[in-house]
């Protein structure tokens, strides 16, 4: 009896055992979607913890984080979602020096979360693009990824493959896609060794791919709708060598790519995108750069991916993917288009909503902005004119509230400032809400106070006293 019922309790625990299996199998495959790229260089970002659910919201089917940073790791943990983590670019030397270095690195960054499911570990972030880094790191990728290869598989992790993300600049020639080719300086010092290691473990060329600098540098001569996969017939492009047809900008990167690949005797190795996506705002002048071009642009792509469709030169392949980015990341440096890729705002509301598994229709999505309303063309918001009267109580619960934001927020209209005079409630709290409005707009911030404020286009600067517009 007692056997019996031993029995019984072990095909019980293998039952539940093959449930828990299957249930993580399918939180493993589900949702079938393109990635984010979740960059944390911003001010008053949402928790760890609420970034997960903001990668729910949106659907997203994988994640890649720019380090092991364990708070976010420790949020991803039993979430089922697929993590990339990044090895930062300065450590590349001294894991490739040493075993034991790169066997520390994986079980202080790693191994403390069993729960994570890491799918791809990431060797640095477009070091070919450093040139002041050839001497001292473009040599020891493969080295470090070799070590760490060899502690993943100590700690029981052999099936996380190993890359390292390469922008567009590694090719010397791109155009047309059947040129593709990589840098002389690189071409057999770096890339035949790394295209062999890939090649082996059967791992991913890693690619970032934007079609919107390309347009952007030669908007003349590419469609924005061919940047965009909106293009007609009269858009396409043939490639006069392989004859191929292409449709979209983004798939004669991708195919300069395999191409470069190819011509190195490594034409087989797959290809992932680890970063794609298209600006949501700018500098003034940075024409393109719109939540309607972004929009349209991850929601195409996210479709695409969801169809399996592949490049002309590897129809319906199987092709990773990540969109750039989680968030609108105000404290990365240099042009104004930097600062602008999320899906989100700081604050977790949607920029422009998106669902990474490509299935949600285009009729279903709330109308986008019309292009010119974030194509770097100057705007400010103001208190609203036309000679109706506003209730003066709640225009000054405005200035306050702006005043009470920010930094410097309301400096000019103090006594002795620039915007000073006139001293009126109505002046003081059209600089108040425009002061307010420029330094948090990227973060979510509205031009509506409750209905007392509107955008316009026309500068409300006067004299000395100018209204900021950054």
């Amino acid at each position: 009896m007692a056997s019996s019922s031993i029995c019984a309790l072990l095909l019980l625990l293998a039952a539940f055992s093959c449930h828990c299996h299957a249930a993580a199998a399918a939180a493993y495959r589900r949702p079938r979607a393109i990635g984010v790229n979740y960059g944390n260089l911003g001010d008053d970002l949402p928790t760890a913890a609420r970034s997960v659910k903001l990668l729910r919201k949106a659907n997203a089917g994988a994640v890649k984080l720019y380090n092991a940073d364990q708070r976010i790791l420790h949020a991803l943990a039993g979430t089922g979602i697929p993590v990339s983590v990044m090895v930062p670019n300065d450590i590349v030397p001294s894991l490739a020096d040493s075993r034991a270095a790169a066997r520390k690195w994986v079980d202080n960054n790693l191994k403390r979360h069993p729960r994570v499911r890491v799918r791809y570990l990431l060797v640095g972030n477009e070091l070919l693009s450093y040139p002041a880094l050839a001497a001292s790191t473009w040599g020891k990728i493969v080295p470090a990824m070799k070590n760490l290869r060899h502690a993943l598989h100590a700690i029981g992790l052999g099936r996380v493959k190993l890359g390292t993300p390469l922008a567009m600049d590694a090719l010397a020639a791109s155009y047309p896609p059947s040129a593709g080719a990589f840098r002389e300086d690189i071409a057999d010092p770096v890339m035949r060794p790394l295209l062999d290691f890939l090649n082996h473990t059967r791992s991913y060329y890693f690619v970032d791919a934007y079609p919107y600098f390309p347009w952007a540098a030669n908007q003349k001569d590419i469609s924005l709708d061919y940047a965009l996969f909106e293009g007609n017939a009269s858009s396409h492009y043939v490639d006069p060598a392989t004859r191929l047809a292409y449709t979209n900008l983004l798939d004669q990167m991708l195919d300069a790519c395999i191409a470069a690949m190819d011509k190195l005797g490594y034409g087989g190795v797959k290809l992932a995108i680890s970063e794609t996506g298209w600006p949501n705002a700018g500098d003034p002048g940075q024409a393109g750069a719109n939540v309607r071009n972004a929009a349209l642009y991850n929601r195409h792509l996210a479709r695409r991916m969801h169809k399996k469709l592949g490049t002309p030169a590897r129809p319906r392949s199987k092709m990773p993917a990540f969109v750039f980015a989680l968030y609108n990341e105000d404290l990365k440096p240099g042009a104004g288009t930097e600062r602008h890729w999320g899906m989100f705002y700081p604050n977790g509301t949607w920029v422009y909503q998106i669902d990474l598994t490509g299935r949600r229709t285009a009729r279903s999505y709330p109308p986008l902005p019309p292009p010119d309303d974030q194509t770097g063309k100057l705007e400010w918001c103001v208190l609203a004119g036309g000679g109706k009267p506003l209730n003066e109580t709640a225009v000054a619960l405005a200035l306050n509230y702006a005043c009470g934001q920010g930094t410097g927020t309301c400096a000019a209209i103090q006594p002795g400032g620039a915007c000073y005079e006139p001293n009126t409630l109505d002046a003081h709290a059209s600089y108040a809400i425009n002061a307010y409005w420029q330094q948090f707009k990227a973060k979510g911030g509205s031009c509506y106070f409750n209905g007392l404020a509107v955008k316009t286009n026309k500068d409300p600067s006067y004299l000395s006293c100018k209204f900021p517009s950054y």
